[in-house]
């Protein structure tokens, strides 16, 4: 066998019945091998979906059922109309049963003619008392068979209770008040907007 700067080739391989068998052949072996050996350090994982959920309740709605209608009155003389009468106004709410709402009225200080093209030729004073509104949960919309127990009574429409709750057939306002014409009142009719703006209170 020959050899390479004095090293005898035969001594960096090994001769097998096929042929020469290189010693860099056996080194990759060798790694392969090994490779094999070594545990994996990949760790395991898992995944879990999980959800956002939520119920949209009944909408809120109110419409103004009865006009607070004082009729014919007289130069000088003050009327008053009763929250327990059939001409009190009139609001119905309706909405999710048993939810708490807040209300809030906004009232004239006066009545006025022509009110709807926003002339205002003339102006009727009005006026409301602490006790001047009924709030009753039953859904009945008559204000003369209004009992406490079925809501809240004497309730004062300037600073309405936070702690009315939609009856699970409506809500109803009933609301009275008083008219003051001067002496010398312009005949005509007269009127003028009450809103009430009302919302959940989220308990």
């Amino acid at each position: 066998m020959e050899s390479v700067y004095g090293v005898n080739i035969e001594e960096m391989g090994m001769r097998t019945k096929h042929g020469m068998f290189s010693g860099m052949k056996l080194v990759g072996v060798g790694l392969i091998a090994a490779s094999l050996l070594v545990p994996s350090t990949a760790s395991s994982q898992d995944v879990a979906v999980g959800q956002a959920t939520a119920t949209v309740l009944t909408v809120l709605s109110v419409t103004a059922t009865a006009p607070l209608a004082f009729g014919d009155v007289y130069q000088g003389v003050p009327k008053t109309i009763a929250k327990t009468t059939a001409t009190a106004g009139e609001f119905t709410i309706t909405g999710e049963a048993d939810a708490n709402i807040a209300l809030y009225m906004q009232l004239p200080d006066y009545l006025a003619t022509d009110a709807l093209s926003g002339s205002g030729d003339d102006r009727m004073v009005i006026a409301f008392s602490t006790t001047d509104c009924n709030i009753d949960t039953t859904g009945a919309g008559d204000p003369t068979g209004f009992v406490a127990a079925n809501g809240w009574g004497d309730q004062d429409p300037h600073n309405m209770t936070n702690a009315a709750v939609v009856g699970s057939a409506g809500t109803n306002i009933y609301l009275g008040g008083t008219v003051q014409p001067s002496v010398d009142q312009k005949a005509g009719d007269y009127e003028a907007d009450i809103v009430l703006t009302v919302a959940y209170t989220g308990t």
